[in-house]
């Protein structure tokens, strides 16, 4: 996956190494990035450039990113960026990041953000969880570790698409607590069923995750991949 990560603070960086750690092709740009900076993360590609520049974007490729992330310190730059991306450039998804909680109202899709938090780990999940289809991305663990919450896109070709909640045998220890389907939240019933591309949401135990992705997507469970992205609570 490529990304194109505008801001390059302890934020931005902290998520551009978790990234590349997962094996994506990261481009940051941050005007003003000290060569410090630059030699702290040399697997990733830098521009130092003003982003809120459409002649930068351009120089970005921005329209072969596959994820436009926004982790300045300035809301009003992360919007504008998140906005040329959608707009002038196609991107298929952003993720920004809300510094003032009062200007949280403002980062929907009006101004072409598909998702805004402000948690760094979490941006980091989230950004993953665009393109991990079929794959578990971690987004909190809970207990010292003892339990996880965990998400899936549920893949087209996967065995139970069209499946009835109540028809999928999950594994001891797994507890399905959301679906989110066209950006909507959903408390599962056991009657309802599963869409291709249903973002499921499980409370589960580490040691079940990988055989719990293995049933829902009918893979087997070596080949699934796990990002580990998510905080303690």
């Amino acid at each position: 996956m490529r990304v194109v990560l505008v801001g390059a603070g302890s934020v931005g960086r902290s998520i551009a190494r978790e990234l590349l750690l997962n094996d994506h092709q990261v481009l940051l740009i941050d005007k003003y990035a000290r060569e410090s900076r630059v030699q702290s993360i040399p697997e990733a590609t830098w521009l130092l450039a003003d982003a809120c520049e459409v002649t930068t974007l351009h120089e970005a490729q921005l329209e072969a990113a596959d994820v436009v992330v926004c982790a300045t310190g300035d809301d009003k730059v992360n919007l504008v960026v998140s906005l040329l991306a959608k707009t002038e450039f196609g991107v298929p998804r952003t993720v920004a990041r809300v510094n003032n909680p009062k200007n949280e109202w403002m980062f929907d899709d009006g101004w072409g953000v598909d998702v805004a938090v402000s948690t760094p780990r979490l941006m980091t999940a989230l950004v993953e969880e665009a393109v991990s289809v079929g794959d578990l991305v971690r987004l909190f663990e809970f207990q010292q570790g003892k339990a996880t919450m965990v998400e899936l896109t549920l893949p087209a070709h996967a065995p139970f698409v069209g499946s009835r909640v109540d028809e999928v045998h999950l594994p001891a220890d797994c507890v399905l607590v959301g679906i989110i389907r066209d950006q909507l939240p959903i408390a599962p019933s056991p009657h309802d069923t599963l869409h291709a591309l249903d973002e499921l949401l499980f409370l589960a135990t580490p040691s079940a995750e990988r055989e719990l992705a293995a049933t829902l997507t009918g893979r087997r469970p070596e080949e699934i991949s796990t990002v580990h992205s998510g905080p303690q609570a």
